[in-house]
């Protein structure tokens, strides 16, 4: 069986209330690396917004369609962190990220992906961008006013 690697185009849901609380989930092989919900797409013609949705669901048990999902229209490119470049093909070095945020009435019962993701917390905006690993993930929560309408 052929090796299937992971396609280097992912998404970054800011999960946040309209008091911009946001959602934060540790990693469960890294614990203190926290962040938003991250994930790649399963083929190459998977839509951004089907690879949200997706995410959502398996890393927090919410259903992203019954809430307000809005594609910011934000591209990153990073460098793949060494310890992680294995799930790409070889010469794979950087990913292309799109960010999105995900709106919910309140801060709503959370089910974490145990393999995955091992703690979750709800932060004012401003804190859970200082908890972020990511610069990506923390650039993107600093510009959460941005996208709301309170």
């Amino acid at each position: 069986m052929a090796t299937r690697y992971k396609i280097p185009r992912s998404v970054l849901v800011v999960i946040h209330t309209a008091a911009l609380d946001v959602l934060l989930i540790e990693r469960a092989r890294w614990p203190g690396y926290w962040q938003s919900v991250t994930g790649s797409v399963d083929t190459q013609s998977e839509a951004l917004q089907d690879t949200a949705i997706r995410e959502v669901m398996e890393e927090t048990g919410i259903d992203a369609s019954r809430h307000r999902l809005v594609d910011w229209q934000i591209d990153n490119v990073f460098e793949i962190y060494n310890k992680w470049r294995s799930r790409f093909a070889p010469g794979v070095t950087h990913n292309r990220e799109r960010v999105f945020g995900l709106t919910v009435a309140d801060r709503v019962t959370v089910r974490l992906a145990p393999d995955e993701h091992s703690d979750q917390l709800w932060l004012p905006w401003r804190e859970a961008a200082e908890k972020c690993f990511s610069w990506s993930n923390r650039d993107a929560i600093l510009r959460l006013p941005e996208f709301t309408t309170i």
